[in-house]
């Protein structure tokens, strides 16, 4: 589809865009498999193993006038038998639940992955708001600066400036220009970073931003809300896992017993035979078997609590970093606003018109001017900056699970 058609679309919105991407993900498609293989291996695993059918032929001859016999000698047997192996049930119970604790980790890892699909996103889609912003504001620019240079050469021929004028004002075309191809490059990549999560929707043009005061986030039950961050939550479901794991190696210090019955067919002359057997693993080393592997899961399910635990101390010292950050940029974009953007602006306004009275050279009106578009785009990557930490921490949780208060 072209950019034209595009161009008479519905402007996309962040939200919209988000949307698009986590539908188009094939990411949370796997996790829905996994979580679908996790719960189908859960039932398998709750069953009794497959009964073993055994064919044989005991007490074959081997020579003499009844070698390979099957029928003349009575000790000569055809075996017919089956085996069963008892599992225990609380085993198996425990065999199908760390399946379903499997399945659970897919679900939190699920969650995880929608957030980072909507964060990802929505940092893709205000790159592109930015820096088309930061594109309009040089493209005023550059008219304004065409428009000093037609004055420069005017003023020139009429024997009221100087050829160093109009270099000057052409000069500042120029870096103006060089900023705005390095723009145009910010623009190509941030349309490449959400074609990644969208495709070729990332094409349209875009809505107006969305409302970025507030964040989903109370900072004053911060830690109890990182507590269920989707990172968290699956770090916290293999440490289920784990437990899991440490109850079968418990359960495993009982054996299982296996029954075993046969019927054993003998010559025309001979009676048939039935066997009963029973067999029972003799765990006669439990201290360096048994105990050791229980003592290995015990030991997983301890690193897995405090992997989960150190993760959620830098988590938080993490955000209430981003947190900081956030609270100091919006302070000082209130200063931009009302302080050092019309400040430039007036200054800007005031070496003009001195200029034009005669009072001011062109240099000085080229010197507001570039310092006045370097506050702006100061204060437009400030934003940026500051509305980039508003996605990372209001998207720490994917929308439709947010943080429980």
């Amino acid at each position: 589809m072209s950019n034209g058609a595009f161009a008479t679309e519905t402007p996309l919105t962040l939200a919209e865009a988000q949307q698009r991407a986590v539908e188009r993900s094939r990411m949370l498609a796997a996790k829905d498999y996994a979580a679908q293989s996790s719960r189908e291996m859960s039932v398998a695993a709750g069953q009794l193993p497959d009964p073993v059918l055994k064919l044989g032929i005991d007490n074959l001859p081997v020579n003499g006038q009844d070698r390979f016999s099957l029928t003349r000698d009575f000790m000569t047997m055809r075996r017919v038998g089956v085996m069963q192996e008892l599992t225990r049930s609380d085993k198996r119970r425990l065999r199908a639940e760390r399946f379903e604790r499997e399945a659970e980790k897919s679900i939190a890892e699920k969650a995880a992955a929608t957030a980072t699909i909507e964060r990802e996103t929505a940092l893709a889609w205000l790159d592109r708001y930015y820096a088309e912003a930061m594109s309009t504001g040089l493209a005023e620019q550059i008219d304004q600066a065409k428009l000093e240079i037609q004055a420069a050469e005017s003023a020139y021929r009429a024997g009221r400036g100087n050829q160093a004028d109009i270099f000057g004002s052409r000069s500042a075309l120029a870096v103006l220009e060089d900023k705005a191809s390095d723009i145009k490059r910010r623009i190509g990549n941030a349309k490449i970073a959400l074609a990644r999560w969208i495709g070729d929707a990332a094409q349209q043009p875009l809505g107006d931003k969305p409302a970025v005061d507030t964040i989903r986030l109370d900072e004053a039950t911060l830690d109890t809300q990182l507590n269920h961050h989707p990172e968290l939550a699956v770090l916290a479901r293999q440490e289920d896992i784990a437990v899991s794991e440490a109850n079968l190696a418990r359960a495993n210090k009982k054996a299982d017993w296996s029954v075993e019955v046969a019927v054993q067919k003998r010559g025309p002359g001979y009676s048939d035979m039935l066997s009963i057997g029973l067999s029972v693993p003799l765990q006669w080393d439990q201290k360096n078997r048994q105990n050791r592997e229980l003592s290995s899961k015990l030991a997983q399910v301890e690193q897995a609590r405090a992997e989960r635990e150190d993760t959620l101390l830098a988590h938080v010292a993490e955000v209430r970093a981003m947190l900081n950050e956030w609270h100091t940029n919006r302070q000082r974009q209130t200063r931009y606003e009302e302080e050092l953007t019309p400040l430039a602006s007036s200054r800007t306004t005031a070496t003009v018109a001195a200029y034009r009275g005669g009072k001011a050279a062109l240099a000085d009106v080229l010197a507001a001017r570039r310092s006045e578009i370097d506050v702006r785009l100061q204060a437009l990557q400030l934003a940026q900056e500051t509305d980039r930490l508003w996605a990372q921490l209001n998207f720490l949780f994917p929308q439709n699970g947010g943080p429980a208060h």
